[in-house]
């Protein structure tokens, strides 16, 4: 599998990008931190809780671009499914 190229990235798709790393950083600290016996459990609830965010921030970039990209063409033909 190639690499990504991070110059040809957007901004938005680098902040994402970031975010994941410092995610996997994160993770990591509260993997030390945790008591014996506890790790699993906390590794478990903050992957949660950071793939939530990160799939809300994903979801609210890619529409905001969608949107922007609707308002520039202008409005489309025919009408949105149901």
């Amino acid at each position: 599998m190639a690499g990504m190229n991070w110059d040809e990235m957007s901004a938005q798709e680098r902040l994402l990008a970031e975010q994941a790393v410092l995610n996997f950083r994160e993770l990591g600290k509260a993997c030390e931190a945790a008591a014996d016996g506890s790790v699993l459990t906390v590794c478990e609830k903050l992957a949660l809780a950071q793939g939530r965010e990160l799939m809300r921030r994903t979801i609210e970039i890619t529409l905001n671009e969608q949107a922007a990209a609707v308002e520039k063409k202008g409005r489309r033909a025919e009408r949105a499914a149901e």
